[in-house]
């Protein structure tokens, strides 16, 4: 069974209603998403912090997955599937995909500030100050913020060596680390790109689909069907 490696960014999403933080212009309210989405910010105002994350957390718990992630699910039916995502919605997990790895976090689970190890799965949209984890420490959003390491960019460079088609979703390919991803896909392998925008890359195996993620996948799937099987 050939083996088909995803990496998907906020476009995956968007159907779904979920904002991105380029619809966003880069703000959110009057604050520049760095005042919310960094440890800075949290030392300098965690109360700020959650109620960001609280407004995205109540969106997701009232958003649907959309075709694109359904499209990915129908996949496994003829393919082994690996989504890498950048997004910390579930949207892929509650469509049905079975491997999933996180990039940046998962906006559903919080874990200590004392320890980064207890990590905690939440059952409801908001967290607040005075929310702590069995040590007693403050629970902060499970989220890779601006200035932290990417934990997890190790684990997914191993999953795209074993790649035999490399699909990219609703990302640039211009946002590092994720982007530098596909570099490690193995030579002569084809890679697709699913995006509605322009995008510039100068990688000569790239197949570009101009389409949102919905109808992309749908033309992925005959693509690949008519190709493999």
């Amino acid at each position: 069974m050939k083996k088909i490696v995803v990496l998907t960014g906020a476009g995956m999403s968007a159907e779904s209603g979920i904002r991105t933080f380029r619809e966003m212009g880069g703000l959110w309210e009057e604050y520049d998403v760095m005042e919310v989405a960094s440890p800075q910010a949290w030392e300098n105002n965690p109360e700020l912090v959650l109620r960001f994350y609280n407004e995205r957390r109540k969106k997701l718990f009232e958003a649907e997955p959309n075709q694109g992630h359904q499209g990915l699910v129908e996949l496994e039916k003829y393919f082994d599937v690996q989504i890498i995502t950048q997004n910390v919605d579930d949207l892929h997990e509650r469509a049905g995909s079975k491997s999933v790895l996180h990039l940046h976090g998962e906006l559903k689970k919080a874990r200590s500030t004392a320890n980064p190890n207890l990590i905690y799965e939440l059952d409801h949209w908001e967290l607040k100050l005075g929310d702590t984890c069995e040590k007693g420490s403050q629970l902060r959003p499970h989220i890779v913020w601006f200035g932290e390491a990417v934990h997890a960019i190790h684990d997914a460079a191993l999953i795209c060596e074993t790649a035999d088609v490399f699909v990219v979703i609703g990302t640039s390919l211009n946002v590092y680390p994720a982007a530098g991803l596909v570099d490690y896909a193995p030579n002569g392998i084809p890679i697709f790109l699913i995006d509605p925008n322009d995008v510039y890359s100068s990688n000569n195996r790239l197949t570009v689909i101009k389409e949102k993620a919905g109808t992309g996948v749908q033309k992925l799937i005959t693509i690949l069907k008519n190709e493999y099987l």
